[in-house]
């Protein structure tokens, strides 16, 4: 019987996975955030142990809990944009500096780290396909500052790498655009507060214009989020040690969309549904500009594709959801909460 330590299990990632485990092991979940609407009745769950907390204050907490559990997945990280631009500082403190006493904790006891890298690293790298274990990871200049995330997050691949020469068993995991219900909060109408399919999505809610920036070319390869905690679960899982010292895309090269696409397919399914279709009726998608939208500290990325081969090979596992199942599904989960959301305009 496992234990598995889940910093920020209240997150994206934290919930889904903790829901995934419970429903389908044995493991104990030992889970620390400073909020928990995202996990409902799993709070209460007789294998779910949860501390409210914060990882920069509750120091003493987490490195027991390390000691104690035999995975840790430390997945505390600021990831919008917007905030790479606006408090770059604010990214580094917490995206690096305080998850790297977890990372030595990991170390200094022996634990298996699972830890989320991201497909940022990759930044404006040239190659069709991103290759784990060969591709270049490229940034630009200093004065863009959106460029804090993608660099922090190498860094500390390369400090856990350096910890695996030292005898760490570590996994890196990079999710390519992981999408589904709870990803951020969709009654959040600041502009640039949430990934891009709850921004579009609630802007839709609401019935108002979708901004494209810089004329919504760039593509990404969305991943439905149930297909990517079926890989993490079977890093988790770790048979034979398949996964220990790797590099993990976790991505479905097949789901890639450009921003302006995905905005259209979002509209004509809004369409389908009595619950949406008169706001999205209102909706006009508009062109703007990164400076304007972020500020001039932006940089976009035109592509970002993962190479899974590895991935699928050692861990035995292919991406299965279609991006038309994957909206569908968004859609479907937020039915409920359609009400909710344009109360907030009122």
């Amino acid at each position: 019987m496992k234990k598995v330590l889940i910093l920020g299990v209240n997150g994206f990632i934290g919930h889904h996975l903790s829901k995934r485990i419970l429903e389908t092991t044995d493991w104990e979940v030992y889970g620390m955030d400073m909020q928990t609407e995202r996990l409902g009745d799993l709070i209460n769950h007789p294998r779910m142990h949860f501390f409210e907390g914060d990882i920069t204050i509750n120091k003493e907490w987490v490195e027991y809990h390390v000691k104690k559990c035999d995975v840790i997945l430390p997945l505390v990280a600021i990831a919008t944009p917007s905030t790479y631009v606006k408090q770059p500082l604010r990214v580094f403190e917490l995206d690096f500096e305080a998850n790297l006493p977890i990372v030595r904790s990991a170390a200094k006891y022996g634990k298996h780290l699972v830890f989320p890298s991201t497909s940022e690293v990759y930044g404006m790298c040239h190659d069709e396909e991103f290759d784990p274990d060969q591709s270049e990871l490229i940034c630009g200049p200093i004065n863009k500052p959106r460029w804090i995330y993608s660099c922090a997050k190498q860094l500390m691949d390369r400090v856990i790498w350096g910890y695996g020469m030292e005898g760490l068993n570590f996994t890196l995991f990079r999710p390519f655009n992981w999408i589904g219900a709870g990803l951020d909060s969709i009654h959040t109408p600041k502009e640039g507060s949430s990934r891009v399919v709850t921004q579009f999505f609630g802007h839709i809610v609401r019935g108002e214009n979708i901004s494209l920036v810089d004329g919504g070319a760039q593509k990404r390869a969305f991943t439905y989020i149930d297909d990517g905690i079926d890989a993490l679960m079977r890093i988790i899982d770790n048979k034979n040690g398949v996964a220990s010292g790797k590099i993990y895309n976790i991505g479905n090269p097949t789901n890639n969309y450009s921003i302006r696409e995905l905005a259209h397919m979002m509209l004509d399914l809004a369409a389908e549904y009595p619950e949406y279709a008169e706001n999205a009726k209102k909706v006009q998608l508009v062109e703007t500009t990164s400076d304007a939208y972020y500020g001039n500290g932006y940089q976009d990325v035109k592509n970002r594709v993962p190479k899974i081969t590895n991935t699928c090979e050692e861990l035995g596992w292919n991406p299965s959801t279609t991006m038309k199942d994957t909206m569908r599904n968004i859609f479907d989960a937020y039915r409920s909460q359609v009400a909710e959301a344009r109360a907030l305009m009122d």
